[in-house]
């Protein structure tokens, strides 16, 4: 693949010889940015950690299933772009609000404005069990612990 070259401006002849007398010649020029280096952007800064991606598909699983490598990978790059695509229309709503924090609501505004409906009112109860879940350990005096929730199995 091509190099990335910095953008220099034209210049004429006469202007190009006065500015390299007067430059100073020992200032490194950048090394550029190949486009491989940009294609391997670290992963783990795009997507969900692949073994909490692993643990909750093998819940949804039947306990002898097993699970292709690939097709974890699969799902990985899915909701971690399904995340990306919902936080970031969250996002945009909390700046034109001129907010800095994406809450909840933001969440579930997006997911409906996205046409994710299903999803938001089954999450809006959801949200709504958790802050009261937290609302009553704060007020006993305790911190929230991490809940285990089974995934729905749906008979066909």
């Amino acid at each position: 693949m091509s190099e990335l070259q910095p953008i220099i401006p034209a210049q004429d002849d006469a202007a190009s010889a006065a500015a390299a007398a007067s430059a100073p010649q020992d200032t490194p020029e950048p090394a550029p940015i190949t486009e491989q280096e940009v294609g391997e952007y670290r992963e783990q800064d795009r997507f969900l950690p692949i073994a909490n991606v692993s643990r909750i598909m093998k819940a949804s699983v039947p306990p002898t299933a097993k699970i292709a490598k690939d097709a974890k990978e699969c799902v990985q790059e899915c909701v971690s772009e399904f995340i990306s695509f919902i936080t970031s229309e969250a996002a945009e709503k909390c700046q034109l609000e001129k907010r800095k924090t994406i809450g909840g609501e933001d969440i579930l505004y997006a997911m409906t404005t996205l046409g994710f409906e299903n999803y938001a009112e089954t999450l809006k109860i959801h949200l709504a069990k958790l802050r009261q879940s937290g609302a009553s350990a704060s007020a006993a005096g305790t911190t929230r612990t991490e809940q285990h929730i089974e995934p729905r199995v749906e008979d066909e």
